[in-house]
């Protein structure tokens, strides 16, 4: 923790080249009396924190409508989906900002640094929420519906309502059955060789892997050596959604790091893309990353970010199951059961990211641009 201005220089330089979607949230939803407004919020945080069941949902609906709105920063591109589902059960307006996850953290430690707060949730992926908690930007949200989340997206300032499952998914019209890639191994053969697709920004998928082999009895050397000889096969692309686009069209036979969604939203519509071979096991492991929901230390809305929290983990889970997300609390039925999951080690990549990201960087430049 104690290397958070290193990240914030490594968070700040990021190229930021996602447009954001939805309205920016308006200056009355932040701006000066931090301390005033952090005490405030934490009365807020406090009183609800320890009530459960219907008396909290009243409660909170009481208070949130009297506060108005709510403002959501997430890099969810389904967002939508979820916050027309809050407003339709409570009524309330909700400002969304949505952004690829390191555009949201970018805005959020300037927003900080600057005392102003826009935002009363933040929803991203794992490295963001852990980078903004490391600031103290962050405020712990205890509830009833938080003791049902998958043990691995329970944090101290932060609760998943989501996991990425990272898997090697194919095109069926360029990879018959009988030849998809069996294992990582696999895709250094030769017969791969220009037929896949790596992500640029992959670093924790990439922590997660090294880290498992050479658990496993791998040497580094040979960690090393097999990224290599995957890059070299592969072709490099920017974002998972693009990626699984042109997946599903054929420019690629294979990409090695697609996002569950990536695959079983198109595959039903009728794209020719899977993860799962008709016969046998999928590639293994699968690297699980959860995406968390946190209520903001300095939020103008509090009780708006508890009862819409309470939302994502409940009815929430219903509207990120539709949209073939895997949520973090799995009561019909568990999409992974029976796989090999593994993490990503998320306190060295915080202790040591610049170290991580300049190893991925020298795994990618093996491969075609």
């Amino acid at each position: 923790m104690r290397c958070r201005r290193p990240l914030v220089a490594i968070a700040l330089a990021l190229t930021l080249t996602a447009t954001a979607c939805g309205g920016s949230p308006t200056a009355s939803q932040g701006g000066g009396g931090n301390a005033e407004l952090a005490d405030g919020a934490k009365q807020v945080y406090d009183r609800f924190n320890g009530l459960t069941g219907q008396e909290r949902t009243d409660e909170l609906l009481k208070a949130a409508k009297a506060e108005g709105e709510l403002s959501v920063y997430t890099s969810n591109n389904d967002i939508e989906d979820v916050v027309a589902a809050f407003k339709d059960k409570y009524g309330l307006e909700v400002k969304t900002y949505r952004a690829d996850s390191e555009t949201v953290l970018h805005r959020v430690l300037q927003e900080g640094e600057a005392n102003f707060h826009g935002a009363d949730v933040l929803e991203t992926n794992s490295p963001e929420m852990n980078i903004t908690s490391s600031h103290d930007l962050l405020y712990p949200y205890r509830s009833e519906y938080r003791d049902t989340v998958r043990p691995q997206g329970v944090r101290d300032t932060w609760t998943a309502d989501r996991f990425n499952a990272f898997v090697v998914g194919w095109n069926t019209d360029l990879v018959k059955p009988g030849e998809e890639p069996k294992s990582f191994e696999d895709l250094a053969s030769p017969r791969w060789r220009g037929k896949l697709a790596m992500e640029i920004n992959e670093v924790d998928w990439y922590a997660s892997l090294t880290t498992y082999w050479l658990e496993h009895g791998k040497t580094q050397q040979q960690v090393d050596e097999l990224f290599k000889a995957i890059a070299v096969n592969s072709k490099i692309t920017k974002g998972h959604t693009a990626t699984g686009e042109l997946l599903s069209a054929g420019q690629y036979s294979v990409f090695i790091s697609a996002y569950t969604q990536n695959i079983d939203t198109p595959a039903a519509k009728g794209a020719p893309v899977s993860w799962r071979p008709a016969s046998g096991q999928p590639v293994q492991p699968i690297t699980l990353r959860p995406n968390g929901i946190a209520t903001m230390k300095h939020a103008s809305h509090p009780a708006a970010a508890i009862l819409f929290t309470d939302f994502l983990l409940t009815d929430g889970q219903k509207v990120l199951k539709s949209v073939n997300r895997i949520p973090s609390v799995t009561t019909e039925g568990d999409p992974l059961a029976g796989l090999e999951l593994i993490e990503a080690p998320e306190q060295d990549l915080l202790a040591n990211s610049a170290e991580w990201r300049d190893r991925y960087q020298q795994v990618t430049s093996a491969a075609s641009h």
